[in-house]
């Protein structure tokens, strides 16, 4: 119950990250930059304070620079992306970029796909071109690019992660180390950051709930999950994140974004079952 729990809550999490940043950039109460900054460093101080209360080692320490790089990454492209993007259509892209760059690992690891998975990797890959292929109701390509750029950053995050031994520590870690990196980009973006109190709240929630500490739960959760298993719950966010959209933000689900979204996760769903054939 507690594995279900963990997992249940992360990938909400997820999805939520989505809204938010989607609530502060179509609201134009931040930039991507700031609201980028602002997440960070708030997800950054807050789970230094958990780790000072609930954990005996130092979390400083904890944590690498690669898998700080890595969440940097994801953070900053995430942000950028979502400037033209609806929470749906970027979570989808994202997730879908995830499953595919966990896959490539795998075949550079070795792994020797069967057929019924070369089609699942045909059909998701399609549904990736076709979702932003030009032409009407496709979503902008660059901001589809960044996307897709975030979700394999958070591919090789997660691969990481399955090796924590202390999820609270490594997460706190990762993101005290993300900290430098981001505070170069707002250095140099400073005379475009802008950030309204709402935006600022937005961003801290995004860093220090439902990244921080969804996170944290998350690498907690994949100590009891196998890689296959992991990619395969990841496949669910897209679709929360596209059910929160409509509830919270009136977006509307395109044709063209179901017809990806079946292509994309059943794709990714075929190519991860099928090794079980």
């Amino acid at each position: 119950m507690r594995v279900f729990l963990y997992t249940t809550f992360a990938l909400v999490a997820f999805a939520f990250n989505s809204i938010l940043c989607r609530l502060a950039l179509r609201g134009e109460e931040a930039d991507a930059a700031g609201f980028t900054a602002v997440r960070l460093v708030s997800g950054a101080l807050t789970l230094i304070v958990i780790s000072y209360l609930f954990s005996k080692k130092r979390s400083l320490r904890s944590g690498s620079w690669p898998s700080a790089f890595f969440l940097f990454a994801y953070a900053i492209c995430f942000s950028i992306g979502y400037l033209d993007l609806t929470a749906g259509t970027g979570a989808l892209v994202l997730f879908g970029s995830v499953q595919l760059t966990m896959i490539v690992v795998s075949l550079m690891r070795g792994e020797r796909p069967r057929p019924l998975e070369w089609l699942g990797i045909i059909i998701a890959v399609g549904g990736l071109v076709y979702l932003v292929f030009p032409g009407l109701a496709s979503p902008p390509l660059i901001a589809s690019l960044l996307m897709a750029a975030a979700g394999a950053a958070w591919g090789f995050y997660t691969l990481r992660g399955k090796g924590s031994s202390d999820p609270l520590a490594d997460t706190t870690g990762n993101f005290v180390r993300s900290v430098p990196m981001i505070a170069i980009v707002a250095v140099v973006m400073l005379s475009k950051i802008h950030l309204s109190n709402r935006g600022i709240v937005l961003a801290v929630l995004s860093g220090a709930v439902t990244s921080g500490i969804g996170y944290t739960v998350w690498y907690a959760a994949l100590k009891h999950q196998t890689a296959t298993r992991a990619a395969v719950l990841q496949l669910a966010v897209p679709v929360i994140a596209a059910g929160l959209g409509i509830i919270f933000l009136a977006e509307v689900a395109s044709l063209r974004l179901v017809i990806a979204a079946a292509l994309i996760l059943g794709g990714i769903g075929l190519t991860i079952f099928g090794r079980k054939a």
